[in-house]
């Protein structure tokens, strides 16, 4: 029965039909989910990785030869995008510490002394960018559901309106108004560390 449906939706998304997107959803994005959930163990991440996958396989459908059972094919796009996920997270925080790093000064303490002074101000520039990822992740994940999903995709993701709505099973216009809702919360929550950043470089008289 399952191998029937999967050909059924096969067919639907080739065809580009909006019920065989939210079919794929049904099927597939609970086990999608978990898996990305299994290698990320993070539920944020899962979430991001799950809705890609669930894009990818309907904007790919076309090159499922069927040599295997369309589940394996989705979960190897599970395995794959969560891979690369786990590669750009741990490539980002290399970057973060090389960046946080003088290289050492052979000129001995004194000028090592200068090589401090001079990266304290980029260190603290690194530290800001630092807390201000980390605030905007935690306010992202506490936002509703249904505000964060949208917020995800949109502008995460980069997803376009229509696609978003299509994946996430809601009209253009209702989707513009919980992302539109999201931003304002996030706006908010994120207030006191805008103003931190002011009071940090205040701008000249």
């Amino acid at each position: 029965m399952r191998l029937e449906a999967d050909r059924a939706l096969v067919v639907g998304l080739r065809a580009g039909e909006e019920v065989a997107v939210a079919e794929l959803a049904r099927l597939y994005g609970q086990k999608v989910f978990q898996l990305a959930f299994r290698y990320l163990k993070n539920r944020e991440d899962a979430e991001e990785v799950a809705q890609d996958v669930l894009l990818k396989v309907s904007h790919k459908i076309d090159a499922f030869r069927g040599d295997s059972a369309l589940s394996s094919w989705i979960y190897r796009i599970t395995f794959n995008t969560a891979m690369s996920h786990l590669r750009n997270a741990k490539a980002g925080r290399a970057v973060e510490v090389s960046d946080d790093r003088p290289d050492d000064d052979a000129s001995g303490e004194r000028g090592a002394r200068r090589e401090v002074a001079d990266w304290s101000s980029l260190a603290d520039e690194q530290m800001l960018r630092t807390q201000m990822r980390e605030s905007l992740a935690e306010a992202i994940r506490d936002l509703p559901a249904i505000y964060r999903a949208p917020v995800i995709l949109r502008d995460l993701q980069g997803l376009t309106t229509e696609e978003a709505s299509r994946l996430l099973r809601v009209k253009d216009q209702t989707l513009k108004s919980r992302l539109h809702r999201g931003r304002v919360i996030l706006r908010q929550r994120l207030a006191d560390f805008a103003t931190g950043l002011t009071l940090h470089h205040p701008l000249p008289a």
